[in-house]
């Protein structure tokens, strides 16, 4: 994998989370694993990534806990990779990516599938962001401020 500068220690957030889902593949791999796939050839497959590429990715996802190796779930001596409550916390993400891309592909009748309700079979609403009383946010409804300074306990 090609060496990146790190966002590890960066104070924002969005800079700090590239570090762990920033590039293109992994989201992709999370992507696959929030739809059922665990098995190094299933991602290979479906992906058509490169394995030492793939294995890279995978590596990566499991050192900074999105995925985790469990043993092969039909007894055999393969291992599988699970989400993590850490890594099931992307969907939003995901469906966020989903959801912009849908509104402003320059071809969006090239998209082949939509997200549905399981229960329902119907599509989901938008994305919305909200205030703590309810009230529906734009971009210019929000600012940043300093987080509050975390107080230490004495001993």
């Amino acid at each position: 994998m090609v060496k990146r500068t790190s966002f590890e220690g960066d104070a924002c957030p969005i800079a700090r989370s590239l570090d762990a889902i920033g590039d293109w593949w992994s989201l992709l791999i999370i992507r696959e694993a929030l739809f059922g796939l665990r098995r190094f050839g299933e991602f290979q497959s479906k992906l058509g990534m490169a394995k030492n590429i793939l294995a890279a990715r995978l590596r990566s996802l499991v050192d900074h806990g999105i995925l985790a190796t469990a043993p092969a779930s039909d007894g055999s001596a393969y291992q599988e990779y699970v989400l993590t409550p850490k890594g099931r916390g992307t969907f939003p993400i995901l469906v966020a990516l989903r959801q912009w891309s849908e509104e402003f592909d320059d071809h969006p009748e090239e998209i082949a599938t939509i997200l549905v309700d399981r229960e329902r079979g119907r599509p989901i609403k938008k994305l919305e962001m909200h205030a703590e009383d309810g009230r529906l946010l734009s971009p210019a409804d929000t600012m940043l401020k300093p987080r509050p300074a975390s107080r230490r306990r004495s001993a």
